[in-house]
């Protein structure tokens, strides 16, 4: 594996489960394959969970970490080929990334969609940016339009409480008062889709989402007909997708937000989300904290599948 973006990188994804559980079991199973080797995480945009668990599984498998936040402590980067640089940026993202990779061998991004430009962002300009000119091994620590290692995380925590061979999975949009990128439902959709769940997607009409990333899944505009029977209901806003709404709020409906009446139509179902979360917007206090919660463990998974793919990508550089 040379890049990781997106779900198809991993291969077989029940091999990869099993690997994810051996790293589970000894965290510290592998420690010399990172020896002497360097990670550079290079931060876009904020992170919590991103960043301590990427960090940590590095440091898992024996590697060095340099961590780059590009908004605070570098030069102001422009992005654009052919532009006359004559304004506050100072220096070409097509010379910092060669230069990055001179002290490195592995490269981590994060970059969120900008909402400038949709052809822009579901290109994945500045991902695959890193990919062609740092000359290193490329994963995404979330890009504009996917969130591989947290949904590589959910799966695995799906994977860990499921009771069925085939749980119902239901994905609901939930209220948020700013315009949140599509990554990461468009991430755990694909995911699901690979994984072969019952898997229904559940939204007020205008926030469809891109069709090439629903797949085969269930669209269901009836929220309460859609969470009857899920084993798991996993929460996120975004914005819209569709024309020129794309990245706009249209309405921050509170009847979306889920709380103890919608989840009592349920299966006794989990409750996921990738966190942060906007408590009372997003979900209800008494959910959130209750005790089918699985919140903490799915933020903890994010080291394993992080690690998971750092080893991945050790080995295919060895």
């Amino acid at each position: 594996m040379r890049n990781f973006t997106n779900v198809h990188d991993l291969g077989d994804l029940q091999a990869a489960l099993r690997e994810a559980y051996e790293i589970k079991r000894d965290r510290f199973a592998d420690t010399n394959i990172g020896r002497n080797k360097t990670l550079l995480m290079v931060f876009f945009n904020a992170s919590l969970r991103t960043r301590l668990s990427t960090q940590k599984a590095a440091m898992n498998l024996g590697m060095n970490t340099i961590v780059l936040d590009v908004n605070q402590g570098a030069w102001k980067l422009e992005t654009e080929r052919g532009v006359v640089m004559d304004g506050d940026k100072s220096e070409h993202l097509l010379e910092a990334i060669p230069v990055m990779g001179c002290y490195c061998d592995i490269i981590g991004v994060r970059s969120f969609a900008r909402f400038e430009s949709k052809e822009e962002d579901y290109t994945e300009k500045t991902l695959n940016q890193f990919i062609r000119y740092s000359g290193r091994p490329v994963f995404s620590m979330e890009a504009a339009t996917r969130h591989p290692l947290q949904s590589f995380a959910d799966l695995i925590t799906i994977e860990e409480y499921r009771t069925t061979p085939r749980p119902k999975v239901v994905m609901t949009w939930a209220p948020h008062p700013k315009a949140l990128p599509q990554a990461v439902p468009n991430s755990f959709a694909e995911w699901m889709n690979a994984a072969g769940y019952d898997f229904v997607i559940t939204h007020p009409e205008g926030y469809e989402l891109d069709p090439a990333f629903v797949g085969p899944a269930r669209v269901e505009y009836d929220r309460e007909k859609a969470f009857e029977g899920a084993d798991f209901v996993y929460a996120k806003n975004w914005a819209a997708y569709a024309g020129p709404d794309y990245g706009k709020v249209l309405h921050a409906d509170r009847r979306w937000t889920v709380d103890a009446r919608t989840m009592a139509l349920t299966n006794n179902a989990y409750f996921m989300h990738c966190l942060p979360v906007r408590r009372n917007m997003i979900v209800t206090d008494d959910v959130i904290e209750g005790p089918r919660s699985l919140v903490i463990p799915e933020a903890a998974n994010r080291e394993i599948s992080a690690q998971t793919v750092l080893r991945r990508l050790l080995l295919s550089e060895a």
